[in-house]
């Protein structure tokens, strides 16, 4: 998968890497485990492992070829920071970040520590944006640290689905040195409940620090919706800048 994307707050996706295995509480419902299923099942041949972990060279120079500026958020379907992806292989998708400089790269992972020691080896492209998801508190104690520590040009939280409310303050006094954060509740078969106050919180957290903040989508009246919308209006910030 290489195309438009239906995720409100990118352009693209871009999938060098498919598959993945559960480290957190976030897992639990994958959407991505369940649409490689679905994909295998329609002979796409990227998912011929459905889940498991699988390289992609042919994808790695899809990039290149959109000559059209886009966000682009990379591994919808994976994390290209497992511990089964070669250092080698991850090299290569950062080579072709760097030579695609009309885009911008969106790099989100649960396996912070692993981007953080490979981010302190190599030169980071300028226009690669690094973030981590923090589904709870323990998580964002665990995984903005690391963050931190990478030189990208925009560092970026998503919460999603958020199972819990989120002090960033805690994590190392992260506000304002974040510059995104993204909320969304958990979708699709057996999707665990979010308070609005969770997202408030999040929200008056980022206006209080200056940081865009983005509701991918939430729970009105008990009905999944993705009208972003809290407090009579919608919140689809996104960086002007990174």
């Amino acid at each position: 998968m290489g195309d438009k994307s239906r995720i409100a707050w990118t352009d693209a996706t871009w999938n060098p890497v498919t598959g993945c295995t559960k480290v957190s509480a976030g897992c639990k419902h994958c959407y991505a485990e369940r649409m490689a299923k679905r994909l295998k099942a329609m002979g796409q041949k990227n998912y011929a492992n459905g889940f498991g972990v699988t390289t992609q060279p042919h994808m790695l120079d899809v990039p290149l070829r959109w000559k059209r500026p886009r966000n682009i958020f990379v591994c919808s379907m994976s994390d290209l920071f497992h511990e089964d992806v070669s250092l080698d292989y991850i090299l290569r998708v950062f080579e072709t970040m760097r030579k695609a400089k009309q885009h911008r790269f969106q790099v989100l992972t649960k396996r912070s520590e692993r981007m953080a020691w490979i981010a302190a080896t190599i030169e980071w492209p300028p226009n690669v944006w690094a973030g981590v998801t923090t589904e709870n508190q323990a998580m964002a104690d665990k995984r903005i640290p690391d963050l931190l520590n990478v030189p990208a040009p925009l560092l970026f939280v998503s919460c999603e689905p958020l199972l819990g409310p989120i002090d960033l303050k805690m994590p190392r006094a992260c506000l304002p040195q974040i510059g995104w954060v993204i909320a969304g509740c958990e979708s699709g078969p057996g999707a665990r409940h979010m308070r609005k106050g969770w997202t408030r919180s999040l929200r008056d957290q980022c206006q209080e620090a200056s940081v865009p903040f983005f509701l991918k989508q939430s729970i009105v009246d008990c009905k999944l919706t993705h009208i972003p919308e809290l407090d009579g209006r919608k919140w689809e910030e996104i960086p002007k800048e990174g």
